[in-house]
């Protein structure tokens, strides 16, 4: 028998035009190919799910690039490796593909750094993980950060196509054109995955004309879109939330049940779970331990009982009280913070005393109610308010009676000093 690498692997794009649902990096105006084009390139990091072509676009960008490619990872190679690889590119130039760059320890850090800055080599980042969160700076400041998006079934299809064209002669079962949108939505997203679906479906019935039955029951997975537009799946949940988020139980239940007619329970509860923390959120926190037992009920027993308790939560969360406060705080410190305005934290709540300390850190436990005014916002930032609550719920009207109430006492004791 022939050994043959999976068809993923061999139909893994070698130029960026083969590339699906990332023009915005390798589309004809993409910033990677108008790197390349005007003859430059710049160390990157590339993050999101995994399936959604990190690694192939790093190795595409080698390929037209022209340059020598090596791969290492950061989580289980050694740094011997890296010092054999600097060795053989220092005098030609070579791009070093690093996968999970958020896990590089600093002794290989240390001694990667030095050789980016001088050009010797050019890293690649790649990470499932928000490099702004879990990417040492260091590392971090010598890079330019691209995030890839979703793949959607559309570009999954045509990926589909691609691959039944340059492999024709080993791919010769005759799909029916729903099949590749059932292919396309039960991949989650990702290619590799629905690649791997393809070339299973090939190994079962080649040669064959092949049915959406006959796919559904080779494949085992649920069918997850009721007619042929591929974003009728994505459309049918934003409907959900939204209706949920407007109180109308009615609609939200009868989207509910279209959901469950498409038998993607984790999906049904991904989202439930992001409703009950956006748009239920402070106006009523006891929602986030009934969305947690709801989940373990229906992990437990599946469907069709599984209903019954999405049903329930459904309506409990339609008739709640609804806030969204604590979304709009995070996402308006973020939005500060992503514009780079992160100036120096006050001295007295560093960790580590300096010099510079004028007032010593007071702890707060010491003083009458916990409370004790001190400057823990860095002074550029001293009148900023990211928190506006909102009167919705009796618990966040409780909340804020006493956001109030420590603002009073704070204001009373500082001026006091």
């Amino acid at each position: 028998m022939e050994f043959k690498r999976p068809l993923a692997y061999r139909a893994r794009p070698a130029s960026f035009d083969q590339i699906v649902g990332q023009d915005h990096i390798v589309g004809p105006h993409g910033i990677v190919r108008k790197m390349i084009k005007n003859g430059n390139m710049f160390s990157l990091i590339l993050y999101g799910p995994p399936g959604i072509g990190k690694t192939t676009i790093a190795e595409a960008v080698g390929h037209v690039y022209g340059l020598r490619t090596y791969k290492f990872n950061a989580s289980t190679d050694r740094k011997s490796e890296l010092v054999e690889i600097i060795k053989e590119s220092k005098n030609y130039g070579a791009i070093l593909i690093v996968d999970e760059i958020h896990r590089m320890n600093k002794d290989i850090q240390d001694y990667l750094l030095p050789h980016v800055e001088a050009g010797d080599v050019i890293i690649i980042g790649l990470t499932t993980n928000n490099p702004y969160h879990s990417v040492n700076p260091a590392v971090r400041s010598r890079t330019h950060v691209l995030k890839l998006k979703p793949i959607r079934p559309s570009d999954i299809v045509m990926r589909l196509k691609q691959v039944e064209a340059e492999f024709k002669d080993e791919l010769t079962a005759t799909l029916e054109e729903d099949v590749y949108d059932y292919i396309a939505t039960a991949a989650n997203n990702e290619i590799r995955s629905a690649i791997n679906q393809l070339e299973l479906i090939n190994m079962a019935h080649p040669g064959e004309t092949v049915t959406r039955d006959m796919a559904k029951d080779l494949l085992l997975q649920p069918s997850l879109a009721l007619d042929k537009d591929e974003d009728n799946y994505y459309n049918i949940l934003s409907a959900f939330q939204k209706s949920i988020r407007g109180s109308d139980v009615d609609a939200a239940l009868h989207y509910l049940a279209r959901l469950i007619a498409m038998e993607d329970l984790p999906s049904i509860l991904r989202r439930m779970s992001v409703i009950a923390f956006e748009d239920v959120g402070l106006a009523n926190p006891q929602i986030v331990s009934r969305m947690d037992a709801c989940v373990n009920a229906c992990e437990r027993v599946g469907f069709p009982e599984a209903r019954i308790p999405l049903a329930m939560l459904v309506v409990d969360m339609c008739l709640s009280p609804k806030s969204n406060s604590a979304a709009s705080a995070i996402d308006a410190a973020l939005k500060d913070v992503m514009e780079g305005k992160t100036p120096k934290i006050p001295n007295h709540i560093i960790n580590v005393a300096n010099f510079e300390d004028k007032d010593p850190y007071k702890y707060p436990h010491d003083y009458d109610d916990a409370l004790v005014y001190q400057q823990y916002m860095p002074k550029e930032l001293f009148d900023k308010i990211y928190y506006q609550a909102k009167q919705t719920g009796r618990y966040e009207r409780a909340l804020d009676e006493r956001n109030q109430l420590i603002k009073k006492v704070l204001k009373k004791d500082k001026s006091s000093r």
